[in-house]
């Protein structure tokens, strides 16, 4: 510990992000990227940015690719928030909606960085344990508190909860705001971004680093009232006037136009998911119902780390979370049908 660091800085834990490899020969299913390429849109209207006016600052609105997003879901643009990747999005969120009198509540299996926020900014919190099958009851989020975030589809379990029981806790909520976190929900699920305009309690975050292969320009954004955006642009103009470049925003905005490319890769993910939950099922593993581009599992005699272990050592990368419950689970990126031959085999032979 420095002595130059803050108290703060000495008592975080920060997030673990996913491994990145520079391993030669790698099937890497560990961080959720996906295995198709962005649109050909995208790289066209990223390379019509490479001239001189990278000179220039990007619009700090982001005006463009917001009026893009407003139409694609039937908002309007100042329902709109944009921001550096959906963690920045979601780190606004926490400071600036979610750092009230009572706790926030969140699942204790969840995304890893809602802790972290709280850490970080102070934020009162309290874990709602998942059901003996993970999957989220809207019941426990029917309490008082001052705030509710969970994913849906949630990870790293994969689990979705439908749009009906999601909107329960929305509704028996008025006086929270109720954050839902897709990042996966185009594997899938049903938006909730539908029911904005009924609850002014509703923010929806997601990212384009999922089903729109974009992790690596890091686009997040926020839909809900205007209120709530508002409160949102408040921190960010008082954090970071410019989050997204101008090369992310022209992608961004090109990626929501190319619905085509969308759609046809976001399904090859689905039937890949599928088709590999089915096989490791044969093989002794049980693997979670999942509407993410992952799944979630175990197998019924082998351990998660040491499968982890095993699956390193023939250069095939995927995620162990040695925490409390799910210590003997493996969270798997669904890759490309020859990457997921790949671990198939791998498993096949471990297991047989």
């Amino acid at each position: 510990m420095s002595k130059f660091w803050s108290p703060l800085v000495g008592e975080l834990k920060p997030y673990v992000p996913g491994e990145q490899p520079k391993m030669r020969r790698l099937v890497k299913l560990n961080t959720n990227e996906n295995p198709y390429g962005p649109s050909l849109r995208v790289l066209e209207a990223i390379r019509q940015q490479l001239d001189d006016g990278l000179r220039l600052y990007p619009d700090p609105e982001s005006e463009q690719l917001r009026e893009v997003v407003s139409r694609y879901y039937g908002v309007a643009s100042d329902q709109v928030f944009v921001g550096n990747g959906s963690d920045e999005v979601l780190a606004h969120i926490f400071q600036g909606l979610l750092k009230q009198d009572k706790p926030v509540l969140f699942p204790d299996i969840t995304y890893s960085f809602y802790p972290v926020y709280c850490s970080l900014y102070g934020v009162e919190s309290r874990l709602v344990a998942l059901t003996d099958t993970f999957e989220i009851n809207p019941d426990d989020y029917l309490v008082p508190n001052g705030g509710v975030i969970f994913p849906n589809p949630n990870a790293p379990t994969g689990r979705y909860l439908p749009l009906s029981e999601v909107e329960r806790i929305v509704a028996g909520n008025p006086d929270s705001v109720v954050v839902v976190d897709e990042a996966y929900v185009d594997f899938g699920g049903e938006t909730a971004i539908s029911l904005v305009d009924q609850y002014p309690n509703l923010l929806v975050t997601q990212t384009l680093s999922k089903a729109r292969s974009l992790a690596g320009l890091r686009v997040g954004l926020a839909i809900g009232h205007r209120d709530l955006v508002e409160g949102l642009n408040r921190v960010k103009n008082s954090f970071n006037s410019y989050p997204l470049d101008r090369l992310a925003q022209v992608g961004a905005a090109a990626a929501f136009e190319d619905e085509a490319w969308f759609d046809q890769t976001r399904k090859r993910v689905m039937a890949e998911r599928d088709r590999v939950t089915e096989a490791m099922t044969g093989m002794g593993f049980e693997v979670l119902p999942s509407t993410a581009n992952f799944i979630f599992c175990q197998h019924r005699t082998m351990t998660g780390e040491d499968l982890a272990a095993r699956l390193r050592e023939r250069g095939i990368i995927v995620r162990h979370f040695s925490k409390p419950r799910i210590d003997n689970f493996l969270r798997i990126t669904i890759g490309t049908a020859g990457q997921n031959d790949e671990l198939l085999r791998a498993l096949g032979e471990l297991t047989g």
